[in-house]
């Protein structure tokens, strides 16, 4: 149900709110598990590394739909903390309706525009077909990806995380019991795989809005010409075109990275496309108390209360630091065998140990600057957050590409621990000038 998050305890508020958005991401991160894990051990590398290197091309749209995203959780915080609720009808209305169809339109071009853009990462020739057929059904399930993260961050924006968690495990049963019956029993290796996604997203998107309209009558509404509201589409876009951006510009930078680390190889693509599945699972935590905090900053800012906001992000900086050091711990020495499970052969586990061995001390870095990110984004200052986040991107690339030479396949680890680093200081400084702003004016 929805959640007041203006007052109790902050710690509570967090953790309450957060835990279902970690097992929904656990849940979401099953999808590319299941999938990568059955054609590893079902098909063999040569598949696995197919799929690993679409995953820039399907990212890149699904980045722009969470980067739109974001900002209509932060608009529906605003609202529901001031207690507009009857604005948050006008902005699922608008925004399922305008990004559903961008989205369609995106996807087309996808579908058009895909065997150049594969040619253009210098996809391996050994793998090229399977990561086409692959990608061109997932692409598929794109439209309905829009139609859940819409509904589910106007949820969010009111404090519920449960009902997107009830999707997900709807979809995740699915999408597992389908992969076993395709790529396990029938075997139709990654084109099974890709097909048990499409029709897990689906009835993703089918649940989240039958579920949601019985639970929330104000979640209602019917596609007719004044389902469209120009002002909240104004406010929401002031929020969602900067991060939709960032988030874009960022699938391109991983396009360029991608380019870079299929020139190390096959054995390269599959290690290390496979330890980041592994290290999008460990790293849960961390963003999605991210969004606890970006929740409670931005229904105390609606609220008007803004010292309850910066106690917040202080509290949530506490926990998430104490969670970087667990995983970091964690991590080192299980990162190789993780990696393994998916049935890479020895060399490529060990490409995977040494990625986590580099990476994992650079947890509590990156955890404190989602924190700190997370508090500024949630008082609308996505602006900014959204360009320190191009300038951290642009630093990575720029080291990768430069030190490739010296250090090997180890410097796509060591150039992403750096720029965690550069965001964190970005961050801070800007948190810091605001908070002088706000103190010289009280």
């Amino acid at each position: 149900m929805a959640k007041d998050m203006t007052q109790g305890s902050l710690v509570k508020v967090l953790v309450k709110f957060s835990l279902p958005l970690l097992l929904s991401g656990l849940l979401q991160q099953l999808y590319n598990w299941s999938d990568a894990f059955m054609v590893g051990n079902v098909e063999g590398e040569l598949s696995l590394a197919a799929i690993g290197s679409t995953i820039p091309i399907s990212n890149l749209i699904i980045m722009m739909i969470t980067g739109f995203s974001l900002g209509i959780s932060i608009l529906s915080g605003h609202l529901y903390g001031s207690g507009e609720h009857s604005e948050l009808k006008k902005v699922l209305s608008s925004f399922t309706v305008v990004l559903s169809g961008v989205f369609l339109f995106v996807v087309v071009g996808g579908i058009i525009f895909m065997k150049p853009l594969l040619q253009l990462l210098q996809t391996p020739e050994d793998i090229f077909s399977i990561a086409n057929s692959y990608l061109w059904i997932i692409l598929l399930g794109m439209p309905f990806l829009v139609v859940y993260n819409v509904y589910s961050t106007v949820l969010r924006g009111m404090g519920d995380s449960k009902t997107s968690f009830l999707a997900i495990v709807v979809s995740s049963v699915i999408n597992v019991l389908l992969d076993i019956l395709f790529v396990v029993i029938l075997h139709y290796g990654v084109i099974g795989a890709a097909v048990s996604t499409l029709i897990a997203q689906v009835l993703m998107a089918v649940f989240m809005v039958c579920y949601s309209t019985k639970k929330y009558p104000i979640m209602r509404f019917r596609i007719e010409k004044h389902c469209l509201d120009g002002s909240i589409l104004r406010r929401g876009l002031s929020l969602s075109l900067p991060t939709a951006m960032q988030s874009s510009v960022h699938s391109v930078g991983n396009l360029l990275l991608q380019n870079l680390m299929n020139g190390f190889g096959t054995q390269t693509v599959a290690a290390i496309t496979t330890a980041y599945r592994v290290d999008g699972v460990i790293m849960l935590p961390i963003i999605n108390l991210g969004y606890g905090i970006s929740t409670v900053v931005a229904q105390n800012t609606g609220a008007g209360n803004h010292q309850r906001a910066k106690r917040g992000v202080f509290v949530g900086m506490g926990i998430i630091a104490a969670v970087a050091i667990i995983l970091t711990a964690a991590v080192i020495p299980t990162g190789g065998a993780l990696v393994s499970l998916f049935g890479v052969t020895d060399e490529s586990a060990a490409i995977g140990r040494t990625f986590f061995n580099i990476i994992a001390p650079f947890y509590l870095v990156f955890g404190i600057a989602i924190a700190i990110r997370s508090f500024l984004e949630g008082v609308g200052d996505v602006l900014f957050t959204s360009i320190a986040s191009i300038v951290a991107l642009g630093i990575r690339i720029i080291l990768t590409y430069t030190l490739a030479a010296p250090y090997g396949n180890s410097i796509i680890a060591l150039a992403e621990g750096l720029s965690w680093g550069a965001l964190l200081l970005m961050c801070f400084m800007r948190f810091v000038w605001k908070h002088r702003k706000s103190a010289s004016k009280g």
